[in-house]
């Protein structure tokens, strides 16, 4: 990792760079006017770790990618393929979750990725043109038991919402009916084949969830229950090439998710995990410097605990039968 001495000439043709048009991240006004609340205040299942852990317990260095020699980490996505589509806020928000089902897993088994697309399609809380940090978890959690959002495996990433008309986005359904939550698709057309929406499938639910900001109380979230999504200026960070950002933020127009954090010399920094791809930064992943707000890191998270998640499933046909 480059040292906060370099940051300038990592970063020196990022701060003019174009900001990309028409992605936003919900204000609490736009929350409200899609029937988000930025700030619930339902009464919560269990104690907050920022209500019971001490500051002075924290570690110096913490990570859910290498936390006693495990990785807790779920895959790092790219949300501009197979087009561009401003959906961070559902890749953070899914990614966090998905961590922490891992974490809920131990380790163990087969890593669960969360749809997206079943997000885009059903949600209600954003769109290829941005959205809210909290929806995805109120979303997932009025869903109920058995009824979760799917896997990535029977809806995958199309880059397309219903207000897109980017690439083939205009061309396809993105409704939600129930073959845009989960499907298959029996066989070539040209041999009587066809898709079909599932009634079953692997699905993931939200116990509980709730907005959080502040280093002092991220940082004690992060290191009892697991990742959380958080808004940050995306500016900045457009042409990253590594090295601990420290710039101050002028909006909040990104979402990404954040596993932990590290500190070099007298610096902390959080280990932030972007959705552009492992082709971008260090192999998707950035470092922002932790404390000081930079790039408003800290000033718009949102935490998630998992429900249910399917584990064994009941068996469908290869073509979808024995699950319509």
């Amino acid at each position: 990792m480059k040292t906060t001495s370099m940051i300038a000439l990592a970063f020196g043709a990022a701060v003019v760079a174009a900001k990309p048009t028409g992605t936003t991240i919900w204000s609490d006004e736009q929350n409200l006017a899609n029937g988000v609340n930025p700030h619930p205040t339902h009464a919560h299942k269990e104690p907050r770790p920022q209500d019971t852990i001490r500051t002075e317990d924290l570690p110096d260095a913490f990570t859910w990618c290498d936390k006693d020699n495990v990785n807790y980490c779920t895959m790092s996505r790219n949300q501009h393929l197979p087009q561009y589509c401003g959906s961070c806020w559902a890749h953070g928000s899914v990614s966090a979750l998905g961590d922490r089902i891992k974490i809920a897993r131990k380790a163990e088994g087969i890593d669960i990725n969360l749809s997206v697309q079943h997000m885009l399609n059903c949600g209600g809380v954003g769109s290829c043109y941005g959205g809210s940090v909290i929806g995805p978890y109120q979303w997932i959690h009025g869903l109920g038991e058995h009824t979760g959002i799917s896997y990535e495996t029977s809806q995958p990433y199309l880059a397309c919402s219903s207000d897109s008309k980017e690439g083939f986005c205009g061309d396809i359904d993105t409704t939600c009916t129930a073959i845009n939550k989960a499907r298959t698709c029996s066989t070539f057309t040209a041999d009587g084949g066809k898709c079909v929406g599932l009634d079953r499938y692997p699905n993931a639910t939200v116990s509980d969830y709730g907005a959080i900001s502040g280093a002092d109380n991220m940082a004690k979230e992060i290191f009892a229950r697991g990742p959380i999504a958080c808004g940050i200026d995306a500016i900045p960070i457009l042409n990253y090439t590594g090295g601990i950002v420290n710039m101050t933020g002028d909006g909040t127009d990104h979402v990404i998710s954040i596993v932990g954090w590290g500190k070099q010399d007298n610096t902390q920094y959080w280990i932030v995990r972007n959705s552009w791809g492992e082709f971008w930064g260090e192999m998707g992943y950035l470092y922002v410097e932790k404390g000081n707000n930079a790039l408003l890191l800290e000033s718009t998270c949102a935490w998630a605990t998992p429900g249910s998640f399917t584990t064994h499933n009941t068996p469908c046909y290869e073509g979808g039968g024995n699950c319509q």
